[in-house]
Order: structure tokens, then C-alpha cells, then sequence
């Protein structure tokens, strides 16, 4: 007669098999109690308004740091990585102003897309095996797979809030499978940061206010992805010519030495999105800008933010050719295009040359806040007696 031990015993083995077989590097086991911490910390990220304008963060307060209040029947909470490395330093872009940084994890097809259907394969498995019910999550649903990875022993959740393990650095991806299932639960990770701050310090926008706290507003990921509107000017020339998200306090954590490139073909960086021109983005309308994108995360954000994006690190190129390009998205259909290309367009032409197109502007433009970019951009007047 079979024991619930070796029942329990036989069916981490097949996790264990199936996950390595769907290219998941690591796979851990917690439970949904073993992130009691969890809901006070995310209160005080809320409270403090570090959340910025994800409203959705706060209005799954509950759901997202109780994995029961979220589905009371689980029992066991399954975390698998899959890692994302690159097979380079992302960080050398940074140096080639007329290039686009995208970050890593985006270079290629939506994570979401593939992880989730590699979890379904192996959730499929499991109730197979030992019947009951699952439901597998990817980052759109509230669980907080980070504290979730730490309970399980895949990592622990570094200075800058990521995940990072000592066998595969921090280029992760997370999933989660909970199920009905009772199985044996993995040992918590101990955290091996010690002394060691190379992550806070990369920040180009000082985002972390203290180590393990992040404050999204001042994140260059948050801004160029998750906000909406214009990016705020004390953030403009600290953006650089990251265009889409930010790699800066992964690429510093040297945990990453045991990082391997990723295996996974559809992660690996696509050559068009390595280092495209600011150029050829400036130039993307919205059919162009679907049809580079497609399949990819950056799609999300549309055509419109992108453009913005791409206009800040235009703006900071120093690369007075992108002027034309940049001028011709002063009449673009969307203001927060329209605003972004003033900004861009006073850094790169002379002074005078920028307030003759701002006489014009100013008449003509329909939107208050876009007359204000021009405002802002215009050249200020220097002490009487100052010499040009």
C-alpha cells in the first residue's frame, strides 16, 4: 500500500522532471502562509505612494499579499524560474547615444506568453498524476512571486526588491502553479547581499530610498513603461537612451558572475532589438510600431509612449542629425508625442533657432500642457549685461 509520503514523494519528482523538461532552470515548493510578512510590507509600499499610478496595486491589497484570500483552496504553492540572461553586458548600449536601450527581458517574445503555457503543460501533469485542481499565474494576477521564490528557497529578494539565487543570478523570470496538492515544502533562503549596496548605487534616478524599498515613481522601468503621461523633467536626462524599461541595478548585482545566457530561443535578444538607431524609432507610426513589435512586451504601452520614450533619449543624443526627425513629431496626433519632441528639439538645435519654432507653437498648439513643454523649453534670459 502506497503512503501519502510516497505519493507526495512521486509527485515532486515529476515537478521536478517536467520543469526541467519545459526549461525552467530551478523549482522550489512553499506553502500560502509563508509570506506572513508580506501584507505589511505591501502596505507600506502603498502607503507611501511608492506604487506611483499602478492603482491596480493597491486596489488588490489583500488578494495579492494573502495567496489564500486570493484561492482559498490551495494548499501548496509551486514557484519555478526561468532564466532570461543575456549573452552580453546590457549596459555597454548606454554608451552609443544615437542607439536605443531596450531592457533584456524585452527583446524578444513576451515572457507572459511563453511561461504560461509551458505552466499550464506541467499544471496538466500534476493533476494528472495526483487529481485535485490547479491555476497557474505569470505577473498579471496578484501574487507576489518574489516573497513567494524567498519562502520557497530559489533566492532571496536583494537591496533592489528582485530575486536573486546564488546558482543562477538574477536574470529570472517567475511563475507560480498553486494547487490542492499537499507536498513537502523547500527551505527559505537566507539572504547574501551583506554589505554589498553595487545595486542601489547603479541607479541613475536614486529609486531606492533605502536598501529592500522601492520607490516605482522615480524607477526608470515605472516611467518609461507603466506611466501614462509625460515623463517628469527631473527624470529626462537620467533616462539616457533607455527607451523601454531599465537594467542597471541587475546588470551591478555580482551574483550574476554564475549567470548563464539564456537557452530559451524566444528569450534570447532579437538582433533588430539589440541596439536599434533612435532613428529608425523616431520614424514608427502605429502600423510600424505593431509590426516590429508584435509578439513582444513592449507592445503594451502603444505606439504613442514609446515615441515619448524615444524622443527623451533623442533629446539627451547630443545628435543634432535626429533634429528634422524630431521637428516633423511636433505635429504628431498625440500630445504627449507633441510635448516630448519639444523637449527633444531644444536640446538639439541652437537657441534661436528653437524659439522661432516655439513663436509658432505656442499660437498654434491645443493643448494647455503641451504649451507649457514649450514654455518650459523656451531659452531663459541671462543677467542684464550677460554676453551671448
Amino acid at each position: 500500500m502506497r503512503t501519502l509520503t510516497s505519493d507526495a514523494a512521486k509527485l515532486r519528482a515529476l515537478i521536478d522532471r517536467e520543469a526541467r523538461r519545459a526549461g525552467f532552470c530551478a523549482v522550489a515548493v512553499t506553502t500560502p502562509d509563508a509570506i506572513p510578512q508580506a501584507p505589511a510590507r505591501l502596505a507600506e509600499f502603498v502607503a507611501d505612494g511608492f506604487h506611483g499610478s499602478m492603482a491596480w496595486i493597491a486596489e488588490t491589497l489583500e488578494r495579492r499579499s494573502e495567496p489564500a484570500a486570493l484561492w482559498p483552496q490551495v494548499r501548496s504553492i509551486i514557484v519555478l524560474a526561468m532564466n532570461y540572461g543575456p549573452d552580453h553586458d546590457p549596459r555597454a548600449v548606454l554608451a552609443k547615444p544615437d542607439r536605443a536601450a531596450i531592457s533584456v527581458y524585452a527583446q524578444n517574445r513576451d515572457y507572459h506568453d511563453v511561461i504560461k503555457g509551458r505552466l499550464k503543460e506541467i499544471a496538466g501533469k500534476i493533476v494528472a498524476r495526483a487529481g485535485g485542481d490547479v491555476k497557474v499565474f505569470v505577473d498579471t494576477a496578484p501574487v507576489m512571486e518574489k516573497p513567494l521564490a524567498e519562502a520557497a528557497g530559489l533566492g532571496w529578494q536583494g537591496k533592489h526588491t528582485n530575486l536573486v539565487s546564488r546558482e543562477h543570478g538574477s536574470w529570472l523570470f517567475l511563475g507560480t502553479i498553486f494547487t490542492t496538492a499537499g507536498l513537502v515544502p523547500d527551505t527559505r533562503e537566507a539572504d547574501h547581499c551583506g554589505s554589498c549596496r553595487a545595486c542601489l548605487d547603479a541607479c541613475p534616478t536614486d529609486a531606492f530610498p533605502a536598501p529592500y524599498r522601492l520607490d516605482a515613481r522615480r524607477c526608470i522601468s515605472y516611467l518609461t513603461i507603466e506611466n501614462k503621461g509625460p515623463i517628469p523633467h527631473e527624470f529626462r536626462e537620467k533616462i539616457g537612451n533607455r527607451i523601454y524599461g531599465c537594467d542597471d541595478c541587475l546588470a551591478a548585482c555580482p551574483w550574476n558572475k554564475f549567470a548563464q545566457a539564456a537557452s530559451e530561443a524566444k528569450l534570447a535578444a532579437r538582433d533588430d532589438l539589440r541596439e536599434p538607431t533612435l532613428l529608425e524609432l523616431l520614424r514608427l507610426d502605429d502600423a510600424a510600431f505593431r509590426v516590429l513589435f508584435s509578439g513582444s512586451p513592449v507592445k503594451r504601452i502603444g505606439r504613442d509612449r514609446f515615441v515619448r520614450n524615444v524622443l527623451i533619449a533623442a533629446g539627451n543624443s547630443g545628435q543634432a542629425s535626429l533634429a528634422p526627425d524630431v521637428r516633423a513629431l511636433l505635429q504628431d496626433v498625440s500630445p504627449l508625442v507633441r510635448g516630448a519632441a519639444i523637449w527633444a528639439l531644444s536640446r538639439l538645435v541652437p537657441g534661436t533657432e528653437f524659439s522661432e519654432s516655439a513663436a509658432g507653437g505656442l499660437k498654434t498648439e491645443r493643448d494647455e500642457a503641451v504649451r507649457d513643454e514649450w514654455r518650459l523649453a523656451l531659452p531663459k534670459p541671462g543677467p542684464v549685461g550677460a554676453h551671448a
